[in-house]
């Protein structure tokens, strides 16, 4: 059989869901000192925490993401763990777009935004380097999941 023919195994959900909140757990038992990583190398993604403003209700909403560095931008994807609904971050992030990350080295402000055309095209194909299962996972989803650039905002304003 084809490797690019088989389905790749994913876990139930509520296991995808439960392992959300032990790693959320985890990050705010320790303060924040587990549960980060950066990528080790370009075969690899890091983890990051992402704190956006909640389009309903005007707050804060932070979430843990796997991310891999393009340049000076951040890179991840609104998959909602491969689940056919978009994730509230994403949503969140269009109505605003500035947010902040917090890295295994500190954190910064960034503005997020939808990859498009080449350059999506470009971020997609590293994706697929790191994950050899991107291509079957990302099909399981009834809408193209959209790749998230977080660029550094310059202007030098705080949340």
């Amino acid at each position: 059989m084809p490797s690019d023919s088989r389905k790749p195994w994913l876990p139930p959900r509520w296991f995808i869901v439960t392992a959300w909140y032990v790693h959320r757990a985890l990050y705010r038992v320790t303060g924040g000192r587990a549960g980060l990583w950066p990528p080790k190398d370009d075969t690899h993604w890091g983890t990051m925490r992402l704190t956006a403003i909640g389009r309903r209700t005007g707050r804060d909403r932070s979430v843990l993401l796997g991310y891999f560095e393009d340049g000076p931008n951040l890179v991840t994807l609104a998959m909602n763990g491969w689940g056919a609904a978009e994730p509230a971050w994403w949503l969140n992030l269009q109505a605003n777009p500035e947010a902040t990350v917090d890295l295994k080295g500190g954190s910064r402000t960034v503005r997020g935004r939808a990859a498009q055309g080449e350059e999506r095209s470009r971020l997609w194909d590293r994706w697929r380097e790191i994950d050899r299962d991107f291509d079957a996972l990302s099909a399981r989803r009834p809408s193209e999941t959209a790749v998230v650039i977080l660029e550094p905002r310059t202007n030098g304003r705080g949340r």
